[in-house]
């Protein structure tokens, strides 16, 4: 039996809503437990439906339903007298499949917003574990078997819910999808076009679970070939969050990063070092695996430096541009401390291949020059030279960092509202206009604004990108 809708106020099922949720109980004690879970799915349903047409605001399932979820849906003792309830194997794809036809036949999607809510949010107690695990199981069958509603639930749940528990689920669907079961890969792949905002979220939260800091935290071939394929086809992908996103709301603490941005920035950045520790990863019985793995994150370097260059208009729109940063300074703090740390180990690990090493750190430390540098001019990133300049201070000589970290001082034009989002520990005041230029002709530049590095011309590496913080001559 699925569960159904209530439109007619003056239908049974109405009538049912109005008894408290509690009442119950009683009736469900007697019932084995598969039966007892969809009895109380059904009377949810009705519950929530009618609190949502009563319009109490906020509309918040009360802690009795709550208890009883715990008892009978995710069998949690209500006391340590109770007797455990369990489900076998079979019993449990059952009630997936009832849950899966309950929201895929509600069609308000407050309803199923609020049901999901009411089933998965974490309340800090024993019973979250088995919140874990069943919300884990769901999430991959409806991956499996395309039930859109559970995934955009799942997209809600993903934003609002602290990382720890995300990367575990994103743990769970790259493990069914990429490892256990050869071939489902094309599976998972197809949540691109069933749920945009679903798979946005996925990929915020395995770009935070991989963060390349050891071979297990690597991510599969076949997940970066899956993200590389997305994001190429549609670059707006992984703005899906942000762009909607209200502009009055505030991100719940320790949640996912509202972008993946910051997370696929640090995959390009560390993967030629960290994908030459990997000795085992490159050289599995493939002699092509270290190029193939190289041009795909030589591709999604380039496609998330295009994301970037979306942004100027996306945040001059939203009169954002210069106040909201999607790239945070203490992230790409983090970065630059862990790569200090991977070019110490690659120079103290160094053997035969000293040419590749070397290029491979120049390769990374290139990398991180671009995405600072596009990331500033687009207004992801709102920092001071000086503030980079402190944060790479342990690098190693790289001349297009050097020529970044050189670079004119950034403001931006126009702009004369406080900024949002940014940075605690570069929190500064909106930065002047920058003074008139005296006249000069276009001969003498150098003489007129002496830089550090004269043998390094100050100009954009990359042509057609626009760059605000330049004063026109």
């Amino acid at each position: 039996m699925s569960c159904r809708n209530t439109e007619n106020p003056d239908s049974v099922d109405f009538q049912w809503a109005l008894v408290a949720m509690g009442d119950i109980r009683q009736s469900l004690l007697p019932r084995d437990v598969l039966s007892a879970a969809k009895e109380l799915l059904y009377h949810l349903d009705i519950y929530i439906c009618n609190m949502v047409q009563s319009g109490r605001q906020p509309p918040q399932v009360d802690s009795k339903t709550l208890d009883l979820i715990e008892e009978f849906i995710l069998h949690t003792p209500k006391d340590r007298n109770s007797p455990v309830r369990r489900m076998s194997a079979l019993q449990e794809l059952q009630l997936l499949e009832i849950m899966c036809s309950c929201f895929q036949e509600q069609s308000r999607d407050t309803v199923r917003q609020l049901m999901f809510s009411a089933l998965f949010n974490l309340q800090g107690n024993q019973a979250d574990e088995s919140r874990m695990a069943l919300l884990s199981k769901l999430v991959s069958m409806a991956v499996a078997v395309g039930r859109v509603p559970i995934l955009e639930c799942a997209a809600t749940w993903l934003q609002r819910t602290h990382r720890v528990y995300c990367v575990r689920l994103a743990q769970v669907l790259v493990d069914d999808y990429c490892s256990m079961v050869p071939g489902s890969g094309p599976t998972l792949h197809n949540i691109h076009s069933a749920s945009p905002r679903f798979c946005c979220q996925f990929i915020t939260a395995v770009t935070t679970l991989y963060d390349l800091t050891s071979d297990e935290l690597t991510p599969p071939m076949e997940l970066l070939q899956m993200i590389v394929s997305w994001i190429q086809d549609d670059p707006r992908l992984v703005l899906i969050t942000f762009l909607n996103s209200p502009l009055s709301g505030s991100q719940p603490i320790s949640s996912l990063d509202m972008t993946p941005l910051g997370g696929l920035i640090r995959w390009c950045i560390k993967a030629p070092l960290a994908y030459r520790r990997d000795k085992k990863q490159v050289n599995d019985g493939s002699s092509d695996s270290e190029p193939d793995t190289a041009r795909l994150f030589s591709a999604l370097h380039l496609s998330v430096l295009q994301v970037f260059m979306l942004l100027p208009n996306i945040l001059n729109e939203k009169g954002l541009f210069g106040r909201l940063a999607l790239l945070q300074m203490e992230s790409v703090a983090t970065l630059t401390s862990d790569l200090s740390r991977l070019l110490d180990q690659a120079d103290k690990h160094t053997h035969a291949a000293t040419g590749n090493t070397h290029a491979a750190s120049q390769l990374a430390l290139d990398r991180l020059a671009q995405a600072l540098q596009v990331a500033m001019a687009s207004g992801a990133l709102l920092c001071s030279r000086e503030d980079l300049r402190a944060i790479c201070s342990r690098l190693p000589h790289n001349n297009l960092l050097q020529l970044v970290l050189s670079g004119p001082v950034m403001y931006y034009n126009n702009i004369h509202t406080p900024p949002l989002a940014y940075s605690p520990h570069a929190a500064h005041s909106p930065i002047p206009a920058h003074p008139t230029l005296p006249p000069h002709t276009p001969h003498t530049p150098l003489a007129a604004h002496p830089a550090p590095h004269a043998q390094y011309p100050a100009q954009p590496f990359m042509t057609g990108m626009p760059f605000p913080f330049r004063p026109g001559h």
